[in-house]
């Protein structure tokens, strides 16, 4: 082993009281942090309120409050992994003043690319929400991107295999999708696109 021209230093050889030091210098800092934090959070919270206050119509009822895709139940059969909500995006989608809640879900797995259902979620007051429409059954072993809710229209770009040849990494079909309410059901117009190798 070669030795140093340099005197030892200290800190190259730390004690059990350098540790201790340590951490309570990091307390020190988080707790700091911790009791600034509060005072600017408060005054968001109530500039928020109160700009809520000043532009709600005097008289006027609440607004209704999108459906959660946390407190739903969705028709996948995942066994015991779960599934997982990718995306969500609300708007009212039948003109009926209350927001709709659409959720791109998909089986919880561990690697891989598990097909997505695109579902759409209304809720009754007090009630649990529920899925009223399925636009993308996991079934059709289709993957969504671009998801987007605006203007009552629902858009997702659908990716997917033209044969089961191919391999399951690499999806060779594209289709942009819209669906919008009419009448009483989802109608959907595509545009298919073939994805180039």
């Amino acid at each position: 082993m070669q030795s140093s021209a340099l005197p030892d230093l200290a800190h190259t050889d730390a004690q059990p009281v350098h540790w201790l030091a340590t951490a309570a210098a990091m307390a020190a800092v988080v707790a700091v942090a911790g009791l600034l934090q509060p005072d600017a959070a408060t005054a968001t919270a109530t500039a928020t309120a109160s700009e809520h206050r000043t532009n709600a119509q005097p008289g006027a009822a609440p607004a209704a409050r999108a459906p959660d895709p946390a407190e739903a139940t969705f028709p996948l059969d995942c066994g015991t992994a779960g599934y997982t909500v990718a995306e969500q995006a609300d708007g009212d989608l039948d003109g009926d003043n209350r927001p709709e809640t659409v959720a791109v879900v998909h089986c919880a797995a561990g690697s891989g690319t598990p097909p997505s259902g695109v579902y759409v979620l209304t809720q009754v007051s007090g009630a649990a929400p529920r899925v009223v429409a399925t636009l993308v059954d996991p079934a059709q072993k289709l993957t969504v991107t671009d998801f987007a809710v605006r203007d009552g229209l629902v858009s997702a770009t659908l990716l997917g295999y033209s044969s089961a040849d191919v391999p399951r990494c690499c999806p060779d079909e594209q289709e942009s999708t819209t669906w919008q309410w009419k009448g009483n059901a989802f109608i959907k117009s595509a545009g298919d696109a073939a994805l180039s190798a």
